[in-house]
This record gives C-alpha cells, structure tokens and sequence, in this order.
C-alpha cells in the first residue's frame, strides 16, 4: 500500500556486503562536470514527509542517467482531532501544498541556476486516502488518516456484505482495513458527504491544484478496491453493489474521475500556480502516482527475475507480473493485485515495515529514553540472532503506540522469551521483519505460478535500503542475494515517467530501469 519513508541504517558494510559497487558497463562517464540536458521535478509524499527532488538528466540517448537533488523536505504526520467521545486522524494537507509549491520554487531556481527550465512534474503520495471537494471544487475538510480508528471492523461488514471471494475475483486487492472502499462506507455518514461532487486521491489532489484539471491515475486508483484488476477502469461490479449495500453513498462513481495511465500528461500548472511559484507553463504528467508502482519502477533490475521489496513505514513485498492473479489461493494468502507501470501487475504483500522501529524509537524517547538509530542497530548487531522472532504484521502494530511492549505481548503469546533492552528490542524487530520478507517473497513467487527459479535476487529500495543488518537478515532469511538501493527509488521511478510522458527520456520500462541502474550505486549482501 505505503509507503517508502526513509528509515536509514546509516552503517558501514558488514561482512557479507559487496559495494557500493556498478557494473563495468554502467560505469558513469568520467566526466562528472558535464552539464545536465534537462530537468524535472519529482513531488515525493510519504506517511512521515514530504520532499520535493530536482531531477538532472545527463548523457546521450540510450546512456541517459540522473542526478537527485533534494531541494525542500518538509514534515507530515496524522493530526489527532478531537471527535465525539474519541478522536479522529487526519492529514493536514494545507501544509503539504505549501510544501510543494515552496518545493517547486526551489526547484524552478536550481533548475534556472544551471541554464535550465523544468520540463515536467510529477507526483506521488502515499495510497488509499482522499480529499473530498464540493461543486465548486472548494475542499470540504482535511483528509482522514488510513489508521483513522473509525475503520476498526469495517471491512469485514463490507465483505460479509458483498462477498469476499466475488469481490476478489474483480479487484483483486487485499483485504487492508483502511482500503478506499471501506473508508467510503465509514464517511458515507458523515455531514459533507452530501456535499461533496469528487472524491480525489491525495495525488490527483494536488495534480488538480496545480493544473485545473481533474483525474485519477491508475496506480493508485487500483488500490482503492473500486477498479478491476483486468480491465484497469472503474468497476460497476463493484461500485454498484457498494452502493446498493450503502444507499448514503449515492453517485459515487459520479463523484470518481476518469482513469489516465502512467505518463500521460495531466495538463499544464495554471496562471495562478505559475504566479506562486515562479514557473511558466510546466506539464503535469501522471506518474506512477501511488509511491510503490514509482518505487517498483525504480527497482534497477536487468531483467524480471526479480523480487522487490519497498521498504519504508511500509514494507511491499513482491513480483512483476503481466496480469492479475485472482484466484481463490490468492485472496486466502492476502496477496493483492495493485496496477503498475506499462500495464503491469504490481502482486505484493504488505508487511507492518519499519513503522514497528520508528515507533519503538518514538515511545523510548517520549519516555526519556532517548534512543538514536544507530545506537539501536549497533545493539541489535551484537543481540542474540533469531531469539524471539514474532508476526508483526499482527493489527496490535498497526496503531501508533509503545510497540516495546506489544513485541513482549507477543512473545509472551507465542511462548517466546520476551525480548528485553535496546538490542534485544530491537533484533526482533529486525528478525521478524526479514522472516516476513522470506514468507512474503515465497508466497508471491508460488502463487503467480512462475515457478521456483523465477527470482534470482531481491532488490530492496527506499529508505529501508541503508538499513545494512536489515539487508543482510533478509538475505540470510531468504538464501538470495540482497540488492540494496536506490534510497530514493520512488522519486527516481517518478523523474523516469515524467521525463519520459514529456519526450525527454524513451523507450520501455526495462530502458527506464537501465537509466536507474546508471543513475544508482548499489550493495549486495550475499546469503
């Protein structure tokens, strides 16, 4: 689902590492000095921030590669608002949008520093939430947060409803209690939900601010359980039978825009975008806008016998696949079916991630424990290996809170000893993170039928890829070699779609890869 934050390790290489290291025939010319043909800028969203990246493209047709420069970061986090007797999770995406059109200022002026206007835009975000707009296209409040505690059993009424099997069998999307679908079942009540006349991923949001024109690109859009896997339109399957379950709804699928492909060019920013930011008339192309279908094309492979894993707040976990798998195996495995780049089928698993790390983090220092990273994998280094080793894919880690004291819970549970100080904390976390990784890749690999040598390596990108122990666990888990990097694969993925949806780079997605390849420094870490 989401997403790619980064999560460094920040380690030297360890045994078993071999890089940072390119293959001799994607050696970067030597001539570093040279200067950049082009630029464009990638709008890079996840759960915890937002960062704007100036892409340069360097080299001749066919040797292309890019430079990332980051030039704005900015924060982002759910906001706890009072609700009732509880509380509600919400984005504030006011903040974002000024953090992107200050990020597209900044880049406008390093772009111009160099000779150079930018050519085209991209974004991507985060996947499943959404921004309510009324006729007037005003937005009706701050979008809910896909942890909102509002969702809690809402899928499973849904699918009671529908049912799971047949609704499998057209979206084929994992059950997640925070997708699309079900947060509209949980808004349909809600007072603006009359009001509002379009329901805009976070993305096309923001595309929709920029240019004036409304869309919803289809990476995204296939994770919200409203699209057939195998057409990549809109389903009335599905939507019709929401509705008849759920009359509030009303015309939803009049509130939905039209679906547009990866690399089509959304429109042109507007007079007044232009005037905030100082830019003339750049093209918006949809990207792969949810943030994993952009990682995925970022992952620098050579061929596609490959597994993934985009590893951030979210870890994804999969394979490349040229259509759907629905079967019933699938859907009992929770193995979804979001839609990637060039057609492709993006079958992955979701695993809890480095979210579990972070928050352990977050609660030792909110406790006075003050923590740093590199001091907890330093521990973890030296911990005991495989000691407790728990499902964190579990819904206790799936809210914010002490995750030290539910990893205890569940290896009280599961007849475990309960892990105990930094590097014991830690090492769990660590170990079950790649067992999930090696249960995830066997589970996709068997299930899409392509047999048992169909992966040769796994390639890790997003901010995960630093986190040196992490790759080399998941290596040891897997028994395959462990390709680390790029960190910034999402917005590489972004800056090779956009480039290319203007005319500035060609070619299929294999040549995009290759441009990622030369554009990336990577570590193996060897089983």
């Amino acid at each position: 689902m989401t997403d790619h934050d980064d999560v460094p390790g920040g380690q030297d290489l360890p045994a078993g590492a071999r890089g940072p290291a390119r293959a001799a025939d994607e050696t970067v010319a030597a001539d570093e000095a040279v200067a950049p043909v082009a630029a464009v800028a990638a709008v890079d969203l996840g759960a915890t921030s937002g960062r704007v990246m100036l892409a340069l493209l360097h080299g001749d047709p066919g040797r292309e590669r890019v430079e990332l420069e980051e030039v704005a970061r900015f924060a982002n986090g759910p906001v706890e608002v009072p609700e009732g007797d509880g509380a509600a999770l919400h984005w504030d995406l006011l903040h974002l949008w000024r953090g992107v059109l200050d990020g597209l200022r900044a880049a406008g002026v390093a772009a111009a520093a160099r000779g150079l206007d930018l050519g085209a835009i991209g974004i991507d975000s985060w996947a499943v939430d959404y921004g309510l707009t009324g006729a007037d296209g005003a937005l009706l409040g701050n979008p809910r947060c896909y942890r909102d505690p509002r969702l809690e059993g809402v899928a499973e009424k849904v699918l009671d409803t529908l049912g799971a099997e047949a609704h499998y069998r057209v979206n084929g999307l994992q059950t997640q209690p925070f997708n699309t679908e079900f947060q509209l079942v949980a808004g349909a009540q809600d007072a603006v939900w009359p009001l509002a006349t379009s329901v805009r991923l976070i993305p096309d949001l923001l595309a929709s601010w920029l240019t004036g024109r409304v869309v919803a690109e289809v990476t995204n859009a296939s994770t919200t359980g409203l699209v057939d896997a195998t057409t990549r339109q809109w389903s009335p399957t599905v939507i019709d039978g929401l509705v008849r379950a759920y009359p509030a709804l009303g015309d939803l699928r009049g509130r939905l825009a039209d679906l547009v492909e990866p690399g089509d060019v959304v429109g042109h920013l507007t007079g007044r975008v232009r005037s905030l930011t100082g830019l003339g008339a750049v093209p918006v192309v949809a990207v792969g806008t949810h943030d994993t279908a952009s990682a995925v094309v970022g992952v620098p492979a050579a061929d596609d016998r490959f597994a993934y894993v985009s590893s951030g707040t979210w870890s994804l976990v999969g394979v490349e696949l040229d259509a759907p798998v629905l079967t019933q195996a699938s859907r009992e495995a929770n193995v979804t079916n979001e839609l990637g780049v060039d057609g492709t089928v993006r079958y992955l698993k979701n695993v809890m991630g480095l979210w579990v790390l972070s928050e352990t983090l977050r609660t030792w220092r909110e406790s006075g424990r003050d923590v740093s990273l590199a001091e907890a994998l330093a521990a973890a280094e030296t911990a005991e290996p495989g000691r407790t080793v728990v499902d964190v894919d579990g819904p206790q880690f799936l809210a914010p809170g002490d995750m030290s004291a539910r990893l205890a819970e569940a290896a009280r549970a599961s007849g475990q000893p309960v892990p105990d100080g930094v590097g014991q904390v830690v090492r769990c976390v660590l170990d079950s993170l790649a067992a999930a990784y090696a249960r995830a890749v066997d589970q996709v690999t068997e299930l899409s039928g392509r047999g048992s040598d169909a992966v040769t390596a796994i390639h890790v990108v997003g901010g995960g890829s630093q986190n040196a122990l992490l790759c080399r666990l998941t290596a040891e888990a897997t028994g395959l070699p462990v390709v680390a990097g790029p960190t910034e694969g999402a917005a590489l993925g972004n800056a090779v779609v956009a480039a290319r949806g203007v005319g500035l780079l060609t070619g299929t997605l294999t040549d995009l890869r290759g441009v990622v390849r030369r554009s990336s420094t990577l570590v193996t870490y060897e089983p």
